[in-house]
């Protein structure tokens, strides 16, 4: 197991070009990290293959290993050319992944905010293309040994059987998922619940904790609504309302044992944020 961070989790810093993304490797190895995952906001690799060897040279010279690349996506397009075109985009971007060394890749099947009127209806429609997406990405990726994942991210394709209907209908060996602890909550799904049902299925983890508030609550700014209306915001790892202590021990009883990447959302300095949720990451496993 391997404790180390998202570059999101520094994202307002690197927006704020108070750190470059090569910066941020450096303060994530200086700071205990045991991994970088590379999410390409705030810079992007797409259109700068230069970068992309800086990043990989750049982890190699600290002596961190880059655990996957993330980024977003949306196989729910309005044309066949959009579609193909979106298909293509992470076939390019699986290509990225490799370049940079990492062995797994995330990338989403619906935009983040995507929320249909009627989504247990839309979903049966919207299944097949988003299963003969994953599943031509994930063919692309075998080639080179990468696992393509998709997280319980936004508030369509998210909540653990939800997820999971996605998974069994692609069954490709190399296609698993990025288990986000946190978003769970997004639609209102017990984190504890969703951890443990997709926990078979993980190839990484994201670690992440939320302070939460109920709908009627109304805790005033830097909160967002949940799909049923509750408020969520983000916190330090340990430190928020989630129970992490339950959580890491059903991670670790599971015997998994690969990447483990903290995200910080909250709204403390995102270097404050990230190294005590890493230190705590760290401390509650040796604990649990």
């Amino acid at each position: 197991m391997k404790i180390g961070l998202s570059t999101y989790s520094l994202v307002q810093l690197i927006y704020k070009n108070e750190m470059t993304v090569l910066d941020a490797i450096q303060w994530i190895a200086d700071n205990g990290g045991e991994h970088v995952e590379i999410v390409p906001f705030g810079f992007t690799l797409a259109d700068n293959p230069q970068l992309v060897e800086d990043i990989r040279k750049k982890a190699e010279d600290v002596g961190l290993e880059i655990s996957m690349y993330s980024i977003l996506a949306n196989l729910l397009q309005e044309t066949e050319e959009d579609y193909e075109r979106e298909i293509k985009r992470l076939m390019d971007a699986v290509d990225i992944t490799h370049n940079l060394g990492a062995k797994f890749m995330r990338h989403d099947v619906v935009a983040f905010r995507n929320m249909p009127e009627d989504p247990v209806k839309q979903f049966e429609i919207d299944l097949p293309k988003i299963v003969e997406g994953c599943k031509r990405i994930a063919d692309y990726a075998a080639q080179y040994g990468i696992i393509t994942t998709i997280e319980n991210h936004g508030f369509y394709v998210n909540g653990s059987e939800r997820v999971q209907r996605v998974l069994n209908a692609v069954n490709k060996p190399n296609f698993k998922t990025t288990v986000d602890v946190g978003n769970f909550l997004c639609v209102d799904q017990d984190p504890l619940i969703g951890v443990k049902d997709n926990m078979r299925f993980a190839a990484m983890i994201h670690l992440k904790d939320f302070y939460v508030r109920k709908y009627y609550d109304n805790p005033g700014e830097g909160w967002f609504r949940t799909s049923h209306g509750n408020y969520l915001r983000g916190a330090i790892v340990g430190q928020g309302d989630m129970d992490i202590r339950h959580i890491i021990k059903i991670i670790k009883d599971s015997g998994y044992d690969g990447y483990i990447s903290v995200e910080f959302e909250g709204l403390e300095d995102p270097r404050i944020g990230s190294k005590y949720g890493m230190d705590n990451a760290k401390r509650i496993w040796n604990e649990v």
